[in-house]
C-alpha cells in the first residue's frame, strides 16, 4: 500500500515538517492550499475595493442604495449561521484529534446544515431583491453590492459541496493521509469564508444601510 493512503494518527501527526528531510504530504498540501486562499483573498480585496469605489450617492444614479432594502437583523441571521457552522467544523476537528469518526462526521454535517441555513437566507435576500426589480443592471453601485455578495455566496455553496465529499470519504476510506489533508485544506476555506463575511457585513451590509 501507497504511503498516500497510509493510516495516520491525527493526534500525533507532524503537520509542518521543519527538518527538510522527507516528504510530508500533509503539510505540502496544506502550505499549498494556504497560497491558493492569498490569491482568493486578493480576489475579494478587488471586490470590496470595487465596491468601495462604487458606494457613493453618485453611482446609484438616484436609485435604490443599500440604506433602502439592506436589513441588518437579517443579515445577522444570517452571520450567526456561517459562524455556528464553523464552530461546529472545529468542533469536528477536535474530534479528529481523538480519530472520533462519529464525531468528525457529526461536526460536519452540523457546519453542511447551518451552511445551507446561511445560503438559503442569502438567496431569500436574492429573491426579495429580485421583486423589487433591483439587480445588476440597476445601477453601478447595486451591481457592485450583489456581485461582492454573490461571490462570497458561491464559495460556500462550492464548501458545502466540498464538506458533502468528506462526508463521503471519511465514511468509506477514514483517516488517511489524504482524507486528513483533505479535512485541514477545508478547514482552512471554511475559516476564510467566515472572515471574509466579517467583511461583508461590516462594509457592506452596516456601512450600507447607515450611509
Amino acid at each position: 500500500m501507497s504511503s498516500h493512503a497510509s493510516n495516520v494518527d491525527p493526534k500525533t501527526a507532524e503537520l509542518w515538517d521543519k527538518s527538510h528531510y522527507q516528504h510530508d504530504v500533509i503539510s505540502t498540501r496544506t502550505f499549498g492550499y494556504f497560497m491558493y486562499l492569498l490569491s482568493d483573498g486578493m480576489l475579494f480585496a478587488t471586490l470590496f475595493a470595487a465596491y468601495g469605489v462604487l458606494s457613493y450617492q453618485h453611482s446609484y444614479f438616484g436609485g435604490p442604495t443599500p440604506a433602502d432594502f439592506v436589513k441588518p437583523w437579517y443579515t445577522f441571521a444570517q452571520t450567526m449561521a456561517l459562524f455556528l457552522s464553523v464552530l461546529a467544523y472545529g468542533l469536528g476537528m477536535n474530534a479528529l484529534k481523538h480519530k472520533n469518526k462519529s464525531g468528525v462526521i457529526n461536526g460536519l454535517l452540523a457546519a453542511l446544515v447551518l451552511g445551507v441555513l446561511f445560503l438559503a437566507l442569502g438567496i431569500h435576500d436574492m429573491t426579495h431583491l429580485a421583486s423589487l426589480g433591483i439587480s445588476v443592471a440597476t445601477s453601478g453601485g447595486v451591481s457592485a453590492f450583489i456581485v461582492l455578495t454573490q461571490v462570497h455566496a458561491t464559495h460556500v455553496f462550492f464548501g458545502l459541496i466540498w464538506i458533502l465529499v468528506m462526508m463521503a470519504q471519511v465514511l468509506t476510506k477514514g483517516f488517511t493521509t489524504e482524507v486528513v489533508g483533505r479535512l485541514l485544506t477545508l478547514r482552512m476555506f471554511w475559516h476564510l469564508q467566515a472572515i471574509i463575511w466579517v467583511f461583508v457585513y461590516v462594509f457592506v451590509y452596516l456601512w450600507g444601510y447607515m450611509s
